[in-house]
């Protein structure tokens, strides 16, 4: 029996910069979970994934992220993902050092 559809976000890192990025809903790149589309249709989360891996010129490595709704945007639902969006681990700088909200 296939597992039921749960909802997704399109992630990916900047090919120059190596940043994790959210593909949005008007197309756009973001370095913030919360403004990424949050995708509840399985044929919607396959099309926008391929939207996403043509754009070899600006992202590497695109995927689909099991994600829920939050208060304020979409949340990962797994460890890996929310250890991703805090950026680098090795020490406070970029998302880390400029984070306005504490992570939970």
């Amino acid at each position: 029996m296939a597992r039921a559809f749960t909802p997704k976000v399109v992630t990916a890192n900047d090919l120059l910069e190596g940043d994790v990025i959210y593909l949005t809903e008007d197309d756009r790149w973001s370095r913030d979970l919360r403004e990424a589309e949050l995708i509840t249709d399985e044929a919607h989360a396959q099309v926008r994934l391929l939207d996403a891996q043509r754009q070899a010129n600006k992202i590497v490595g695109a995927y689909l992220a099991d994600a829920v709704a939050g208060a304020t945007g979409p949340e990962p639902t797994h460890f890996r993902e929310d250890f991703r969006r805090t950026g680098p681990s090795n020490y406070a700088h970029g998302k880390q050092e400029t984070a306005t909200q504490p992570r939970a």
